[in-house]
Formats: structure tokens, sequence, C-alpha cells
């Protein structure tokens, strides 16, 4: 039997993308962490332990040699809702093939539950895992499948579910592979499980292959924390959980002894974290229990960082698909939950919290603690054109209700069983493929620019943007968070960097942004000019009157310049 202590293991990261689960740099899924603390846990050193990413691989092949000498390889990856990304792109069927071919040692694949690799982004289409030419499938966990087929020295393993016994030791103990990352340490976060699985059955939804919530305890996951934060992880977020309210209860009632636990025990043993975020919050859970909501939501917002988002899955404001889809909130009860979030958490900092929300008013410059974002699919069974009415009026309500979102997610789901349209013989989804185009660029100009203005007034300053790529003569980076927002910066600034943006313009998603606090002796002209009221007449005599003692001195006519040097040049988190 072979010896745990002298096997080489090598983990391949093709990355994973799942309702409640994100895994594309630059975030890291739980998939490898939990995968390389079971292989330690079964016996096999740290040392021997080697993780790459597929993007690592593709960059240089010269690293391939470690998926062909290890006598265990591990392949991770499958996207159960893919997306456009920016910080990586996931494997394709014909890579991950090619690594198991690669591999001279014993190869197993596995990701999300009873998704593999499918013909586009590694199983983003399809329902039912291929082999690949890999020796072992994992059907069920792949952490689990990597531990028992360690521990039987390597002959094989049944497929099984993990327990969170198992998983209170692997989290921790597989801390170490995120010094592996190649975008360690300043720009990596860290995805967190605090639970798996749902109360309620949506009829699109993977989450309730999972059944029923089980719940990590506050003192796992603080642990699991305290070994990241150890290794210089600095980011964080709560996203693998269907309602983060519901943490440590029933599933479905609040619980906020568990989440003051949870929070303040992240906050004691991880002072200095750079973001702290979450994901999912179900919206029925905040009407049904206003009052347990609310405290909740009070400890969210004293312990996370700015610009948090609470996704809220209405899916649907039409009464008949959410019928026939089994979705477990109406359009006026989302309404109210998204009153409630504003009301609690809605405020700056810099505010007083009791005066939430300020819409940055005041010395407030800063993006809102937590804010609900909105979740709305199309091509569910049911729908019609009505529905595209339904949420739109929808959307038009909360606006107008002074409300705030902190994003509006319109896409399409896969087609599931039931979603066919047997009079017009196609799929829902494709039928309405012109209406849902038509209508998702109508919210785009009606709702989301100006909510977005009002989300991140002219001069709301947005720390440690993180510079990605150059496009038309700027170059664009986000924050790290849940759903950052993309930000332009005129002219093309060194990628890799991270510098302190203040907003100045605003697009559908999006907003131009100048470097924070802005030097008026070194500020260029397109930094200038992109600052409302600033011509380029005013933005010449700036320049031309050169060198400025302090930025009191610029005479910037009706502009207020010190929107966008602060107290010139004080540090701009002061606050």
């Amino acid at each position: 039997m072979t010896d745990p202590a002298d096997l080489s293991v090598t983990l391949v990261d093709g990355y994973v993308d799942e309702p409640a689960h994100f895994g594309v740099p630059p975030y890291i899924s739980t998939y490898p962490r939990f995968t390389a603390g079971a292989i330690v846990d079964a016996g096999v050193p740290e040392s021997n332990v080697t993780y790459h990413t597929i993007d690592e691989l593709r960059e240089d092949r010269g690293k391939w040699a470690d998926v062909a000498d290890a006598d265990l390889f591990v392949y991770i990856g499958g996207m159960t809702v893919p997306g456009k990304y920016v910080g990586g792109t996931p494997a394709e069927p014909d890579e991950v093939r090619e690594l198991a071919w690669v591999a001279e040692g014993v190869s197993v694949m596995g990701g999300p539950i009873r998704f593999g690799v499918g013909e586009e982004n590694a199983g983003a289409q399809e329902m039912q895992r291929q082999d690949l030419d890999y020796d072992f499938l994992a059907m069920a966990d792949v952490e689990a499948a990597a531990y028992d087929l360690v521990d039987s020295g390597l002959e094989g393993f049944e497929n099984r579910y993990r327990d969170n016994d198992e998983l209170d030791r692997w989290a921790a103990k597989g801390a170490f592979v995120v010094e592996q990352h190649p975008n360690h340490p300043e720009y990596l976060i860290c995805e967190l499980e605090t639970s798996r699985g749902c109360a309620y059955r949506c009829s699109f939804c993977t989450e309730p292959m999972y059944g029923d919530p089980a719940f990590r305890t506050p003192e796992s996951v603080v642990g699991e924390v305290e070994a990241l934060y150890d290794r210089g992880v600095r980011h964080l977020r709560l996203g693998r959980q269907a309602d983060i309210l519901a943490y440590g209860g029933d599933g479905e009632a609040p619980n906020p002894e568990a989440l003051r636990r949870l929070y303040g025990g992240i906050r004691e043993v991880a002072p200095d974290l750079g973001t702290l975020h979450l994901d999912n919050m179900n919206p029925i859970t905040v009407v049904k229990w206003p009052e347990k909501a609310r405290e909740g939501i009070r400890i969210i917002a004293e312990h996370n960082t700015p610009g948090d988002t609470a996704a809220f899955g209405l899916e649907s404001a039409d009464p008949l698909v959410q019928e026939e889809n089994h979705l477990n909130v109406t359009a006026d009860e989302c309404f109210r939950a998204i009153e409630i979030v504003n009301e609690e958490a809605g405020w700056r900092p810099g505010d007083d919290p009791a005066d939430a929300p300020t819409h940055g008013t005041g010395a407030a410059n800063r993006l809102p603690k937590l804010l609900p974002g909105i979740n709305l699919l199309h091509g569910l069974k049911g729908e019609r054109a009505e529905t595209f009415e339904h949420n739109k009026q929808f959307l038009q309500r909360v606006y107008d209700a002074g409300l705030m979102v902190r994003r509006i997610n319109i896409r399409q789901v896969m087609a599931f069983e039931g979603t066919e349209m047997a009079d017009e013989g196609a799929n829902i989804a494709k039928a309405h493929k012109k209406r849902f185009k038509r209508y998702k660029k109508e919210v785009r100009e009606e709702i989301d620019r100006p909510m977005l203005r009002r989300l991140a007034p002219v001069g709301t300053v947005l720390p440690d943007v993180h510079l990605e790529y150059h496009q038309d003569g700027r170059t664009f980076g986000r924050q790290l968070g849940t759903y950052p927002l993309l930000v332009g910066i005129p002219g093309e600034r060194g990628l890799g960097e991270t510098i302190d943006v203040a907003v100045v313009d605003h697009g559908y998603r999006s907003v131009t942004g100048v470097p924070y606090p802005l030097d008026p002796n070194a500020a260029s002209m397109d930094e200038l000019t992109a600052i409302p009221g600033i011509g380029d007449r005013t933005a010449g005599d700036i320049v031309v009157n050169r060198p400025y003692d302090s930025a009191g001195d610029v005479d910037a006519s009706e502009v207020d310049f010190s929107k966008f040097t602060g107290d010139y040049p004080a540090d701009p988190r002061a606050d």
C-alpha cells in the first residue's frame, strides 16, 4: 500500500461558478482549498501538494511537468451559471482532456454537484459529467473523493459527501494553497462556505441538489478565516450559502446570535481585513421575520466593508411565473425587503447609521455598507410578454421610492425540463430572445444609470481599485468584492497597480473616475477635463498656473475641486 507521506499531488483549478459560489480569479473557490486540506488530513505533507490555475498552465508549459510527474493529479472545475470573466478564463474541454493525457499518475476529476465538463467552458451547458479520459470521476464531493483515494492507497473511492466534522478539519488545513495562487496576496478573495443546501425548491436552481441547509459552526468558519489570514489573505466573501440571514438556525428564520458570533469572530481573528462581503440573502426571510432580520442586517453592516451586496432572488415580478416555478417571494414582499435593508444598512462610513440611507450627503463619500442586489431570470416556465413589463414596473417602483439597489442582474437561464413552449414550438428563452435584448437595454438606460448616480454620486471615493486592462486610451479596474463596479480611468496607467479613485461620471453599470486624492500639480489634462464642469479652457488654466501650495489655491470656477483632492494630501482612509 502506498504511504501517503511519499505521495506527490498536483491540483489544477479549472475554475467553478455556481449560484452561490465564485471561483474565477480574483476569486478562489472552496474546492481546491478543501481538497488540499483533505489530502493533508489523509497524511500527505503540505510540501508535497502543488496547486496551479489553468491560466498558469496556459502561460507556462513548463508547469505541465507538475501534472505529468504527480502520483495523484486532481482536476477541479465546472460552470453551472457561466458568465463573462476578466480575471481568468475557465478551462475548455480539450484542455481538461489534455491534462488527463499528460498525467502519468492517478487522475481524478471533480467539481460542482452533478456537473462536469461539457461543450462550453468546461461544464457550462451539460448536465451530465463526462469522464474525458480520467481514471476517476468524483460524482459527489471531490474533497471526500481525494481523502478516500489517498487513504485507500490510490486504489479507489465510493462517491459520497463530506460531513461538517470533516470540513472542520479540511477547511483550515487547506489554507496553505492560497500562497500558490498567482494573485496572492494582494488581489485574491477567498470564498467561504457557511452552509450548503436550501430550504426552498425553486425550479431553476441547483442548490437544492445538496438537500436541506447544513450549517457550519461559527467556530469552524472563524478557524478557517484565521488560517487564511495567517497565510496573508485579506479579502473574504461569505458567498457559499443560500441565505446568510438563516445561518445557524432552522434554515428559514434568522438567527442574529449566530451571525454575531460569526462576524464578530471573523473580525477578532482578522482585524486588518480589506474586504468582508457576502452574497445571498432571501427576501422572504426579511419580510417573514422583520425584527430578527433587522437585527441580523445591523450586525452584518457593523462588521462588513462598504459596497457589500445582499443578492435578492426575486427572479420574476410576474405572478404567473412565480406560481409556475414555485418562487417563494412576491414583488410586494421583495419591495418591502429592499426597504428594510436600505433602512438598516444603507448608511455610509462617516454617517450616523440612524440616518441611513443618506445617498452621499454630507461628509460621507464612500459606498453604502450593505444594499440589496436584484436577480431577475428569464426563460422560466410560464414566461410571457407581460413578464417583461411586470419586471420593469417593479424596478421603476423601487427607483421612484428613493431606494437603492447595488446591482440588477438580468440573465436567461439554462433550459430545464418544462420550459418548452408548445404553442411556439421553441424554448422560452430562444423565443423571447429579441424581446429580452430590448428589455435589458431599456432597464440599463432607464434604471441602472440613474440608480448608479444615486448609489455613487460624483465625488464618491472607491479605495483600492486594482487596475486590470487598457482599452481605448483608458485603464479599467475593480475593487475586490462581491459585485465590484468597473471603473474607467483616463490614460494608460500601470496594470497590476492599486489606486484610490473618485467618481466623476456614470455609465450603465460602470463609472469613470480620477485618481484620489487628485494632485493639481500632477493631474493630466484628461483627468482634469473628466471632472464635471471643468472644460479644456479651465483645465489649461489649472496646468499653466502650477505649482500650487494646496488644493485650495486652484481656481476651478464653480467646480468644488476639493471633492477630488480631499484634505490634500491627506490619507483618504482617515474616516
